[in-house]
């Protein structure tokens, strides 16, 4: 019979019999998880499947067929004895080898007689050597003809092991096979049954528990995704890559080496760096820097390529060239989208480039949990990309020569990352610039290697060959950090600084309206600056009735709100639906699927805000479609409401835009007053413009001495303010406003200088 040896290290199960240092068999129990018990496992189980017996979970007890087949067969008589158990043996599992047959007799008999010496009876002995020759030939039947051979069967039994499933698995072992029991709950169970560790040995492994969700179905999977990958890999390259291990760590001198300096010569290693470099070393240099090592990289005739900003989207014409079907998951779409790389000049470069593909993909695909519509997308922006600069970088390429790819400027999209680290993996130096520390940059690899200074510097361009430099003078440099001193959390804000901002509609009293209205912004409530967005508390409010029925006086309050930047509105509709309106021919097209077509709009003929600022146009676009998304305005997405949304925006009256254009988010806003004295409520295109008035930051007043609706008509939820300040009167004739003559009121110097007059 074999002995029980103890193992060093759990690669020795997979040694042959004959190279074993002692002769004997292995019998361990797993109770501790970790990284290489899980590799161990899968290595296992797969010697499992073709040379032996997995059990997954408990033996099942024989049932009353396996009982009936077994009767027919043996009969049903039982001794105690070396020889009867050597004929049934022979008689029952006929493929056993003569040497296994001797084994596993005297291993049956050694059992059931300690069984016997426990206390049990012949009728449970009887019982137990049934149930072990039922187990035998129908869970180990297949290993019975391996038993004892020099490459051993082996037993892999997942779970909490019984008495009976020890003993039986232990008469086997002793025949000639190694046995793995993964005890996932730990080992207290086990040593109930074997509290001397007599029939086990206990491997122990720094580790944890085993995780909840572990088994042998898991690892079946993930085996199977081993292969999978395998036949995606298809043959593999010879190159490999060694990336910044040798660099010294001084920027462009590592990008600037010779591939011969780089690394030992060897004709499989590539040597590339992967670099990003935040901030400059010094400002006044800095630009000549570039230009120098853009010039020295054209002299050494390195393939190079530069993209400023971010990587342009792939065309239509680039993406149909892309072939691709319809799929059900991500590996088949991998391995099918695949096909599309190709390189006809090196076929070693083709393989590498699938193999960096796959790697890369495979670990964004299981990191981020990509639906396979999602991943489509982001595989066929890469292989655009990838063909768009592949003759660019490796035309004519030999090894081990080294291309170089400038990302100028910070990563700010997950497929911009993903291609940047395909490329680093390739024989391909990839350096990202970030001149201006302020702006985030979302490239994270394990290969990166980060080199930062302490200035920071806003550069639009990388210096390529004759390029038109802006180079700042020191003036000019000192003047820049002075403006970062005194604008950063200071509460002092330069000129048009922001470029967004979120409105807050301010809940006042009537009395603070006048206070509130010819104020600058930030010394309102609740102004702040968050992440370069400034919080707007604007006045968004109704006004109704008079105050203590005084016709004059009230005039008199309307007009001393009238400031320089307030436009008095007093007729209505104030935009007539029935003038000519140029947008409104394409208002349809410019939304799609609920989102504004920016760049289509702006390209129309029909565009009237060209003339703006670049940063306004955008910010009221970007609050027109917030007016849209929040159904603001009855009937938007009911019946075509939105398209009226739209050619109202964006036809607004030349003194109402000449006011967005003005407006400073920091300083004091324009304001609308709208004077309704009559039973006519507001239009529906007068309400989409105050409501969106409302959204830039304006601030809008209704003098409504009827107290009747205005906007409250059209609006889905009431965003106005409403103060009853008096009683209600009607058919108010509406004065010059500018004519009305205010309240005189006496200076306090006035009183008291007065009576020395």
């Amino acid at each position: 019979m074999f002995k029980l040896e103890k193992i060093n290290h759990l690669d020795d199960y997979f040694c042959m019999l004959s190279s074993r240092d002692k002769k004997g068999v292995y019998v361990c129990r797993v109770c501790n998880y970790s990284d290489e018990i899980k590799d161990f496992i899968k290595k296992y189980y797969q010697v499992a499947r073709k040379n032996g017996v997995i059990i997954e979970g408990k033996i099942a007890n024989p049932d009353e067929k396996n009982l009936a087949y077994f009767s027919e067969v043996m009969g049903m008589q039982f001794k105690l004895d070396l020889k009867f158990f050597d004929s049934s043996l022979k008689k029952w599992l006929p493929r056993m080898s003569d040497y296994a047959r001797e084994n596993v007799s005297k291993s049956l008999y050694s059992a059931l007689c300690e069984l016997r010496d426990n206390g049990k009876n012949d009728n449970m002995l009887k019982n137990a050597y049934i149930k072990f020759m039922c187990w035998m030939y129908y869970k180990f039947e297949r290993i019975a003809n391996r038993l004892g051979a020099d490459d051993l069967p082996k037993i892999l039994y997942e779970g909490t092991i019984s008495n009976y499933e020890l003993i039986l698995i232990s008469v086997l072992a002793s025949a000639g096979c190694d046995v793995l029991l993964l005890q996932y709950k730990g080992d207290q169970e086990y040593l109930k049954i074997d509290p001397s560790s007599q029939k086990s040995q206990k491997y122990d492994v720094q580790g944890g528990s085993f995780p909840i969700d572990f088994s042998m179905k898991l690892i079946t999977k993930e085996i199977q995704s081993d292969m999978n990958r395998e036949r995606l890999y298809g043959e593999r390259t010879k190159y490999k890559n060694c990336t910044n291990a040798w660099i010294s760590g001084k920027g462009f001198e590592d990008f600037l080496k010779s591939f011969q300096m780089r690394g030992e010569s060897d004709k499989d290693f590539y040597y590339n760096c992967f670099y990003r470099i935040r901030g400059v070393e010094d400002k006044l240099t800095y630009i000549n820097e570039l230009s120098v090592f853009y010039t020295q990289m054209n002299n050494l005739k390195r393939k190079m390529v530069v993209v400023d900003g971010e990587i342009a989207k792939p065309t239509m014409e680039e993406i149909s060239q892309i072939h691709r079907k319809n799929y059900h998951n991500n590996e088949e779409a991998l391995m099918d989208l695949l096909k599309n790389i190709e390189f006809s000049q090196n076929k070693e470069l083709q393989k590498l480039m699938i193999k960096v593909f796959i790697d890369v993909l495979l670990e964004l695909s299981e990191k981020d949990n990509l639906n396979t519509n999602r991943f489509v997308n982001l595989v066929v922006y890469l292989l655009c990309w990838m063909k768009r600069f592949q003759s660019e970088l490796f035309g004519n390429w030999k090894f081990p020569e080294i291309g170089c790819f400038v990302h100028f400027g910070s990563c700010k999209t997950d497929i911009e990352v993903a291609f940047l680290k395909i490329l680093a993996r390739l024989p391909v130096d990839v350096l990202v610039l970030v001149p201006n520390q302020d702006e985030g940059c979302i490239l994270e690899d394990k290969l990166l290697y980060e080199l930062r200074y302490s200035e920071s510097m806003i550069v639009d361009k990388f210096p390529c060959g004759d390029a038109v430099l802006n180079v700042g003078t020191v003036a000019y440099h000192a003047e820049r950090e002075l403006d970062t001193i005194m604008y950063q959390d200071s509460g002092i804000y330069r000129n048009q600084q922001f470029s967004k901002a979120e409105v807050i509609v301010l809940k006042t009293m009537y009395e603070e309206i006048k206070i509130l209205w010819d104020q600058e912004l930030k010394f309102r409530p609740n102004f702040d600056t968050v992440d370069n967005v400034v919080k707007v508390p604007v006045i968004f409010s109704k006004i109704s009735g008079v105050k203590n029925g005084d016709i004059s006086q009230y005039w008199k309050d309307v007009k001393s709100f009238m400031t320089e930047d307030t436009i008095l509105i007093n007729k209505y509709p104030y935009i007539d639906a029935l003038e000519e309106n140029p947008v409104k021919a394409h208002a349809t097209v410019f939304l799609k699927r609920g989102k504004l077509q920016k760049q289509k709009i702006k390209e129309s003929s029909c565009y009237q805000y060209g003339f703006l600022r670049e940063e306004t146009q955008d910010y009221i676009l970007e609050k027109l479609q917030l007016l849209i998304d929040h159904k603001i305005i009855k009937g938007t997405y009911e019946n075509g409401t939105e398209y009226t949304i739209i050619s109202t925006v964006l036809n607004l009256p030349k003194d109402i835009t000449r006011l967005i254009q003005k407006f400073d988010f920091t300083k004091k806003n324009g304001k609308i007053m709208f004077v309704n004295t009559k039973e006519d409520s507001i239009a529906l295109e007068d309400t989409i413009m105050f409501s969106f008035l409302n959204l830039i930051g304006l601030d809008i007043i209704f003098w409504v001495p009827t107290g009747y609706q205005t906007i409250e008509k059209h609006l889905n939820r009431l965003l106005i303010e409403e103060h009853q300040i008096g009683e209600y009167m009607y058919d108010l004739q509406i004065p010059d406003i500018n004519s009305v003559l205010t309240n005189s009121r006496t200076k306090w110097t006035d009183k008291i200088f007065k009576r020395g007059r």
